[in-house]
């Protein structure tokens, strides 16, 4: 096990992108460490240049204390879990899981004893006189996962090693890997672009985006306190809700005016965004989660907005309810959409007419399609950022 340090790591290629950008990071012995963003955000290439697969522009990478920066990935005692799972068709499970062994010329006893553990480890002692080829999806993860914890490393790195496999298979897995993980106490990054795996699996989670760290800390403060509007967009499903709104101070009272509506800004609001008031006459994005938009019959004492219900999803324990109200949507750089596409929705206006506020309610609730309602919107836990840098207005 050993510590892992980026110090201001830069990536930069031939061809002049600029992947990774200026990225200091510390992983703790024995972390379980996620690495999480939208495609092409520099995750991957982060981890590459900890395993040795890509070389540093600028910068230094450590474990356990040693530079690596000039070691070759075998140098470097990391074992990698790829997302095509790489295993040799050829060979059984057996000799899968002990290529790795065999290749550093391990004796045959220490060989068999490993595999045979992991094999126990991984629920594949049934299976180890098999090919690939007869194993399920989950079955060959498994079987990686086996080949990189047998030769005991300091470090695993993990490359979006659930996308393969199908949903419910994913779920079952990711369990499993966050278990491996704690049993076997050794230092892990785990790139994925699905902040589900990163806020269940992690003990932190970093957000990159283009090239840059967001934020990294515990998945609960990520979600709770979103240090800017890309984290608060991207953390969460549905994404969160982001609208442009007025900030009015008056008599030692703050409110925003979203499209029109005053909404009075709770003291407990405050105190977490101490900077808010000194916005006053100015616009600002304010963000609000699904789940803190109530029907109003539900929640009659909080203060609302008028909206139209557009589409309602039933999910059985919940209901999705998408709703259009008079306001500007804030743009967190979170959305799946790319800039030229943005553009062309809000220069067509067709930003205008699309549902612009997702709410989370109980099941069974009445709801009629078209139908103008008043929503309760608890503005305790309510965000607040810079519309031009992003920044939470703490």
């Amino acid at each position: 096990m050993a510590e892992v340090v980026l110090q201001d790591v830069d990536k930069v290629y031939p061809n002049g992108y600029h992947a990774v950008k200026d990225l200091s990071l510390d992983v703790e012995d024995g972390e379980f460490l996620v690495l999480v963003g939208p495609s092409g955000c520099g995750k991957t290439t982060a981890l590459r240049m900890v395993a040795g697969l890509e070389t540093i522009t600028d910068g230094s990478v450590s474990i356990g204390g040693s530079v690596v920066n000039d070691m070759t990935p075998k140098e470097r005692d990391i074992a990698m879990v790829f997302q095509s799972y790489a295993l040799y068709p050829h060979l059984s499970v057996a000799d899968n899981i002990a290529f790795g062994l065999r290749l550093r010329r391990t004796a045959k006893s220490v060989v068999e004893e490993r595999v045979a553990w992991a094999a126990r480890l991984l629920d594949l002692t049934p299976y180890l006189d098999r090919k690939p080829k007869q194993l399920s999806g989950g079955q060959r993860q498994r079987v990686a996962m086996g080949r990189a914890i047998v030769r005991e490393p300091k470090v695993f790195l993990m490359d979006e090693p659930l996308s393969n496999l199908d949903a419910k298979l994913r779920v079952q897995m990711r369990g499993e890997i966050a278990k491996l993980q704690h049993e076997l106490g050794t230092t892990t990054i785990y790139v994925t672009h699905d902040q589900v795996e990163a806020m269940t699996m992690g003990h932190r989670v970093a957000v990159m985006y283009q090239g840059a760290l967001q934020q990294v800390d515990a998945p609960q403060r990520l979600y709770d306190e979103p240090g800017n509007m890309f984290v608060a967009g991207f953390i969460g499903t549905p994404p969160m809700n982001i609208l442009a709104g007025d900030v009015h101070v008056a008599d030692a009272k703050v409110t925003i005016s979203v499209g029109g509506q005053e909404l009075p800004v709770p003291d407990a609001t405050l105190d977490r965004y101490r900077v808010l008031a000194s916005y006053n006459g100015r616009s600002v994005a304010m963000g609000i989660r699904s789940e803190d938009l109530h029907p109003i019959a539900l929640q009659p004492g909080l203060p609302r907005v008028a909206a139209r219900l557009e589409l309602v999803e039933a999910l059985g324990s919940e209901t999705m309810a998408f709703f259009r109200i008079d306001a500007r949507t804030v743009s967190s750089g979170a959305g799946s959409t790319g800039d030229a596409v943005e553009d062309v929705i809000e220069k067509e206006g067709i930003a205008a007419s699309r549902p612009n506020l997702v709410a989370s309610f109980p099941p069974r609730v009445a709801l009629r399609l078209d139908e103008q309602v008043e929503i309760g919107v608890d503005l305790e836990h309510a965000h607040f950022f810079d519309e031009e840098t992003g920044a939470a207005l703490r």
